[in-house]
């Protein structure tokens, strides 16, 4: 069923959304999705062109010019956020498994992903909700009402990844309709399950037809298209470097707003006093691990980059990697199971390369490099790829200069704090980065010193929905999340108003 009820026909494989229909592909191409625990097709999606991407943003266009929803009250915008995340609760079983499937990560990471989603939704509609009429500005004088307004920037295109495509759609969904724009999104081709079900939740939750639209389909065709259409007023792109300078560079012969968030090489500096007790030392190690090999390492933030102080580096290394040879790989949906296949086979291909040029350029492999052997949880034609440490490595290393986004770290040592600020700087992103130390004026100091757009102190990976989240250098432009991720989606309009207007004088005459 297609239409007003806001269903589709899975078996048609409708996972086209524009103008508040599902439907096929206009070519009818196909594509299957595999599940990367064994490489067999779970799912067949509509594999969308130039024409279906001019068609979402037609929609999007004629909704945000004719349709209610950039002038729908701010309450009635958030009210809806809201009933997105409580069917989000809903639905956290089924949409964690999908997402499970899809990505290939473990069924507990698919869930914890899906409450992430539902406590974006209820920030944005927290946020939007509490802002006033604007920011009233002094003008120095009691004649002149002068108002700083927010309005939605128009329509917004998305791009998303492979690694977390539904938290990764909801962190550009989330804030642009709470602002009243409207939007096609294109997920990645690889991973769209759960984003194509989002997309359903957003239907069942009331949002008028063409607000929110989805096209399935690839970057180099339907992602190309939605970063250069005329039509388009911003472009949020989140992914590799390489697609995103391409994005940006289309974008930009429309004079576009961008919003990138390109990736990092993320630094784990510990210094030796954080590894002083028993118990220092156990978490460090513990917190290096999920640093590492959380999502088998494809996470834009993940802590690749091990930056130990000398003096601890082979006990803590020794250990390391003694844990990481125990990590349960295995199908993501398996009781037990620690860790998830690699995404896809080229990227298994892509770490393995990398793992390749690292020992040729010198480093020591203290675990991992290889693929492991099949078990009843882990298929022989699955994506898997044992969690891998490389020992002694230094900058030259194209292992450490570049984002392998699998289930490799790699060691380098310090001395003093200089060097360690040195080494966790020397990269050309800036995503994230930690520091473990029990001197807070040693935190304090490293936390200032790093350029990176996220620093954490004594822990790894954890994220607020009302803080920022963005990097420096060749990790992007721009912020998501936090107030500023809401400004994104916005355009600032002075309002100047003279209470009591009089002839200038200006001209004589």
């Amino acid at each position: 069923m297609t239409g007003t009820e806001g269903k589709r026909d899975v078996s048609a494989q409708q996972t086209i959304h524009v103008g508040g229909e599902w439907l096929s592909a206009a070519s009818g191409a196909t594509r299957e999705i595999l599940d990367p625990a064994d490489a067999k097709p779970f799912a067949v999606i509509a594999e969308g062109s130039t024409e279906d991407a001019d068609a979402a943003i037609a929609a999007a266009r004629k909704a945000f010019d004719e349709g209610p929803w950039p002038s729908t009250p701010v309450a009635e915008r958030a009210a809806l956020l809201r009933r997105v995340a409580d069917l989000l609760v809903r639905d956290r079983e089924e949409i964690g498994l999908l997402e499970s499937r899809d990505a290939g990560k473990t069924l507990e990471e698919g869930r914890v992903d899906v409450d992430c989603v539902a406590d974006a939704f209820r920030y944005f509609a927290d946020l939007v909700i509490g802002e006033g009429a604007g920011r009233v500005v002094d003008a120095g004088s009691d004649d002149i009402h002068s108002v700083v307004v927010h309005e939605p920037v128009g329509v917004c295109t998305m791009i998303t990844p492979w690694n977390y495509p539904l938290l990764q759609a909801s962190w550009k969904i989330a804030p642009a309709l709470a602002a009243g724009n409207t939007f096609v999104i294109k997920p990645s081709e690889v991973t769209p399950l759960t984003t194509v079900a989002l997309i359903e939740l957003l239907v069942e939750a009331g949002l008028p037809a063409g607000v929110a639209n989805i096209v399935t389909g690839p970057g180099h065709t339907v992602g190309a298209r939605l970063s250069d259409h005329p039509d388009v007023d911003l472009v949020s792109f989140t992914g590799g470097l390489v697609s995103g300078t391409k994005v940006a560079q289309a974008a930009a012969l429309g004079v576009k707003k961008v919003a990138l968030e390109l990736g990092g090489k993320n630094p784990n500096v510990v210094f030796a006093d954080a590894c002083a007790t028993e118990e220092g030392f156990d978490t460090a190690v513990d917190q290096a691990l999920n640093a590492a090999f959380i999502h088998s390492g494809q996470v834009c933030s993940a802590g690749g980059r091990l930056i130990i102080e000398e003096s601890v580096r082979e006990r803590f290394v020794a250990e390391l990697a003694r844990r990481a040879q125990k990590i349960k790989l295995g199908r993501g949906t398996e009781e037990g199971v620690e860790c998830g296949p690699l995404v896809s086979r080229q990227q298994r291909e892509k770490t393995e390369m990398y793992v390749a040029s690292a020992l040729e350029e010198g480093a020591v492999l203290r675990c991992g490099g290889k693929r492991p052997e099949p078990s009843e949880v882990r298929p022989a034609e699955g994506y898997f790829y044992e969690p891998t440490v490389l020992d002694q490595c230094h900058r030259g290393m194209k292992v450490v200069r570049e984002e392998v986004f699998g289930p490799v770290l790699t060691v380098e040592t310090f001395t003093t704090e200089d060097e360690a600020v040195a080494l966790a700087n020397d990269t050309e992103y800036g995503l994230a980065g930690a520091v473990w130390t029990t001197d807070s004026g040693l935190a304090r100091r490293m936390a200032r010193r790093m350029r990176h757009g996220t620093i954490w102190i004594n822990d790894f990976h954890p994220y607020l929905p009302q803080a920022e989240w963005g990097g420096f250098g060749k990790s992007g432009v721009g912020r998501e999340l936090g107030p500023a991720g809401l400004a994104e989606y916005r355009e600032s309009k002075h309002i100047y108003q003279n209470l009591a207007p009089a002839p200038v004088r200006w001209f004589a005459g």
